[in-house]
């Protein structure tokens, strides 16, 4: 593609008061020393995007290379409870706004705030790194209340296009449901960075990729267009813990990192036809593990040497203090006699099926957590 490999790590980037320089992030690596974990696995190629946007932590996670940040109610929710932000929504109490408006408006700042630190990376790169993802509004997905289908997907074009004016470095998370797809086509032809978000199987990611490469067909030039498609892995090797007992213990845990693969691979070679300046990648999300007999860092490595990964700040830890060093397999998979067993054993359908219904529920009720705190610190402030 036309951007370099350089060029889309962004370690030519300039010194600034808000992100530290990415030539003595590297320096290690390129004098061969011994490189940070971190550091390592950034060699490799991957793009380390924060599963976080606390400001303390994105400070921190730039010092260590990350270039990028994700967003979601519960993210915003654990900030809160901090009381960090207590004096902001007071204010925004005083002014009247009500619990959603003062919901979306700390999101809005929180996510502003990350986009500023990592403004200079998205420039030095020209517009391939440097993001930090915008989750639109779940309740749209809420199973108890949501508006019907193309309702759905008008709130999606709409809150799309507003929540994305005006943002360089902002993408728009939108979810591969039903709703969600069927907006990308409209909001990726509106010039809207996308992030698709919950998918779990290889048939959502191509219904989003060739809405978005509709769309985008659309538009007056491609210079500009940037998507990402969050690929979830640790949930799958759940659901076959559970659902696919018979898998051998060879197999077992190995789907997430199995249908990820397969899936990165297809975009590589998809993208690699069409001209494009900017990356078209996959987020390696879902990365923290479920087992307590996995390594913490067991998909960390399995992704090393491409694209992006969106760690939860606990397994960017345990990384860290590892004494390990990635080397890149994200090329690499199990053997044929694995592969055919779980293809053999796996059904992909009923799969997403079932984590879609779990992932919805999962998608909504953090939402309703974060209104029902934000009516709980009104609550405080009116009787304090």
């Amino acid at each position: 593609m036309a951007v370099s490999d350089d060029k889309r790590k962004g370690v030519q980037a300039s010194p600034s008061p808000d992100v530290v320089s990415f030539p003595s992030i590297f320096t290690a690596r390129i004098n061969g020393q011994m490189a940070s974990p971190l550091r390592s696995l950034i060699a490799t190629g991957t793009n380390l995007w924060l599963d976080s946007i606390d400001p303390v932590l994105v400070a921190a996670s730039c010092q260590s290379g990350a270039t990028g940040a994700t967003s979601n109610p519960v993210i915003v929710t654990n900030l809160i409870k901090t009381g960090r932000f207590d004096d902001q929504i007071e204010q925004l109490v005083r002014e009247g706004e009500d619990d959603t408006q003062i919901a979306w408006h700390m999101t809005d700042r929180m996510v502003k705030a990350a986009q500023d630190v990592f403004l200079p990376i998205w420039q030095q790169t020209e517009g391939n790194d440097g993001y930090v993802s915008f989750e639109l509004d779940p309740l749209l997905e809420d199973p108890g209340s949501a508006p019907p289908h193309e309702e759905r997907v008008r709130k999606y074009v709409e809150l799309g296009k507003f929540w994305s004016a005006g943002h360089e470095n902002r993408m728009i998370k939108v979810p591969a449901t039903p709703a969600g797809l069927d907006a990308l086509e409209e909001l990726a032809a509106a010039g809207v960075t996308l992030n698709v978000t919950l998918i779990f199987s290889p048939r959502q990611y191509e219904v989003a990729r060739e809405a978005i490469w509709r769309g985008v067909q659309q538009r007056r030039d491609l210079n500009g267009f940037k998507s990402v498609y969050s690929i979830f892995v640790s949930r799958l090797d759940v659901y076959t813990a559970k659902a696919v007992p018979q898998l051998s213990s060879a197999a077992q845990g190995q789907v997430g990192i199995v249908n990820a693969k397969r899936i990165w691979k297809e975009n590589r070679q998809f993208w690699s036809s069409r001209p494009t300046k900017l990356d078209q990648q996959i987020v390696f999300s879902s990365t923290g593990t479920k087992n307590p007999e996995d390594d913490p860092w067991k998909y960390v490595e399995a992704f090393a040497g491409s694209d992006i990964e969106t760690n939860p700040p606990e397994t960017n830890e345990a990384y860290e203090s590892s004494g390990r060093t990635a080397v890149s397999r994200v090329d690499q998979l199990p053997s044929e006699e694995i592969l055919d067993e779980i293809d053999r054993e796996v059904d992909l359908l009923e799969l997403e099926k079932t984590l879609m219904a779990e992932g919805i529920k999962k998608f909504a009720d953090p939402q309703k957590a974060l209104l029902a705190l934000i009516a709980e610190k009104r609550a405080s402030q009116a009787t304090s």
